[in-house]
């Protein structure tokens, strides 16, 4: 060889597996790692001096939601400009393959409910040169994208195939179920990381249906994971409702040999105990010698919502007859007393999951319609309606039918709590994800998260060293989800980096930018510190994002461990 890539020299290096940072130089050649050591002598094609900053690394996102958008936008934004090198795509089961012509409107729709997608977005972007899951992932190879990307097979598009319309409406028969099994099968063989799919009921397409996977009994969760093992690969991923405890997931895992993922395990201040219940069940199931993984998050779920597609308040059953409304008649809904009784009777029941719980000092008017209600914008619905001798739920459904529906709130709905969920973060056996990035995109992006936990959590907070941040960002997802030479900077790995300011590493504040298709709006996060993102060897960003010209240099992970 004459001469190595680049050589990046003086930096921090976090090596993602929890040790100290140590002063280092690292060199790259062909989209690897060459040589990790202090004062390398190389000839380089280019040298960067790293001094003062710190090289870990690059972020993997284990649960985002890129699905669509990663047909219409290879460089999955802004995910690579916040220092994730590897995406996984499916998770909840919120696929859009396997997907027959005849359901694509449905598939469609259904994201519009339960991910917060526009349907003019989704209709003008999504690329269907596709049916089938290896259909789909060709699709994905022959597009490329700027990192690499893993992705689940889908329940409720594996549901949707077989079952039809009725995909989420009943359970499925014997038959159904053996040839669901098939399709998970396939899915496998041609390179699925796992099975995703979701129990929970805040999950909902339109109309108020529940998404195809909540239709799922025992017998047919336990058919799909025991098909997505038997070639001794897969992870199952669930979004768990709570009628679905893990003593079941645990019976999964055991009986597939397969490890489980479970989410989304997030801190509710009205049950506060709740989650710990399923963290302290998980920790008993691996000493148990079962391989069980709680998705947490590092960041606060908050949300931009109006009252016409109001999601915080979606998964009610008592939300329920305001589904799928025609404008007129969904005004009509929310002005009608009974119905506001009924929603504030169960808001003042306790739940073990439920996205919103009652607690009005944490709603904010962002933004109003009409002139006169700008008084109410930045402050709390709680403040508003004691000023006014108002029950809060009247009061916003009352300003927000005044203004067409048009009123802006901002919730802050789960994750609060800072000892709780820093102790959520450090335990054993959970994983930081939860992103969602691709998803909700007019509601909240917490792409940014692996940047947040580093600045915030660990920084600022002293909740965890640096070290163990990084770890628990770069090689234990990468441990957990099988991926094979990842997530640690030593000799003959991929060479996936982020190079950073660790005096100033975070994620910047929420604005709208105009860049979907149509130029239809979405939430964006900034990266404070990033000074530089490679994926194998290739670099996609810097300082000011990503690269006006950035390569396609991510692969499509379809071989694991």
């Amino acid at each position: 060889m004459n001469s190595i890539d680049l050589l990046i020299q003086n930096a921090q290096v976090f090596d993602g597996n929890g040790n100290a940072p140590q002063l280092l130089d690292v060199a790259i050649h062909n989209g690897l790692i060459h040589e990790v050591g202090p004062s390398l002598h190389m000839e380089a094609k280019q040298t960067i001096d790293a001094q003062g900053l710190a090289l870990m690394p690059g972020i993997i996102d284990s649960h985002t939601h890129y699905d669509a958008q990663i047909t219409w936008d290879p460089f999955v934004n802004p995910s690579p400009a916040l220092g994730v090198t590897t995406a996984i795509i499916g998770n909840c089961g919120f696929t859009i393959a396997p997907c027959k012509p005849a359901d694509r409107e449905i598939t469609m729709r259904n994201l519009t409910q339960v991910e917060g997608m526009s349907l003019d977005v989704l209709r003008q972007g999504i690329d269907w040169d596709f049916e089938t899951f290896p259909q789909y992932l060709e699709l994905l190879k022959r597009k490329g994208s700027a990192v690499n990307v893993a992705a689940y097979i889908g329940h409720s598009s594996v549901r949707t195939w077989v079952l039809g319309d009725q995909a989420n409406k009943r359970t499925a028969t014997a038959d159904e179920i053996e040839r669901m099994a098939a399709i998970v099968r396939e899915a496998m063989d041609s390179g699925a990381i796992g099975f995703a799919s979701s129990t929970s009921p805040a999950h909902n397409g339109e109309g108020g249906l529940p998404m195809p996977s909540r239709l799922a009994n025992d017998e047919e969760m336990m058919a799909m994971i025991k098909a997505m093992g038997e070639k001794g690969k897969g992870i199952y991923m669930v979004t768990k409702g709570g009628q679905m405890p893990v003593s079941f997931l645990e019976d999964m895992s055991a009986q597939s040999g397969r490890p489980v993922m479970i989410a989304a395990l997030l801190h509710n201040s009205t049950n506060p105990e709740a989650v710990f219940k399923d963290l302290d069940a998980i920790t008993q199931a691996n000493a148990r010698g079962r391989q069980v993984v709680g998705q947490v998050s590092c960041c606060p779920l908050t949300m931009d919502f109006t009252f016409q597609s109001p999601y915080p308040v979606e998964g009610l059953q008592s939300w329920k007859p305001a589904l799928g409304l025609s404008h007129k008649a969904l005004i009509e809904k929310l002005s009608d007393t009974n119905f506001r009784n009924q929603v504030r009777a169960e808001l003042a029941t306790t739940a073990t999951f439920r996205l919103f719980n009652n607690e009005w000092d944490k709603v904010h008017v962002v933004e109003t319609y009409l002139p006169e209600n700008a008084r109410y914008e930045q402050r709390t619905v709680a403040d508003i309606a004691k000023e006014q001798q108002k029950d809060p739920l009247d009061f916003a459904l009352d300003l927000a039918v005044s203004e067409d529906l048009k009123t802006v709130f901002t919730a802050l709905l789960l994750n609060s709590d800072i000892d709780a969920v820093g102790t959520m973060l450090n335990h054993p056996h959970s994983l930081v994800s939860l992103s969602d990035a691709g998803a909700h995109l007019t509601f909240f992006n917490d792409a940014g998260f692996g940047l947040h936990l580093m600045g915030y959590w660990s920084r600022e907070l002293g909740k965890m060293t640096l070290q163990e941040a990084v770890r628990r960002l770069t090689s234990l997802p990468a441990q957990v989800l099988g991926l094979k030479n990842r997530g640690q900077i030593r000799k003959g790995f991929f060479a996936d980096l982020l190079l950073f300011d660790p005096q100033t590493v975070n994620r910047g504040n929420k604005h709208r930018v105009f860049d979907l298709p149509g130029g239809a709006a979405r939430l964006h996060t900034d990266a404070i510190g990033v000074k530089a993102v490679w994926v194998n060897g290739k670099q996609v960003a810097d300082h000011n994002g990503l690269l006006e010209k950035a390569p396609l240099a991510g692969e499509l992970l379809t071989d694991f461990c």
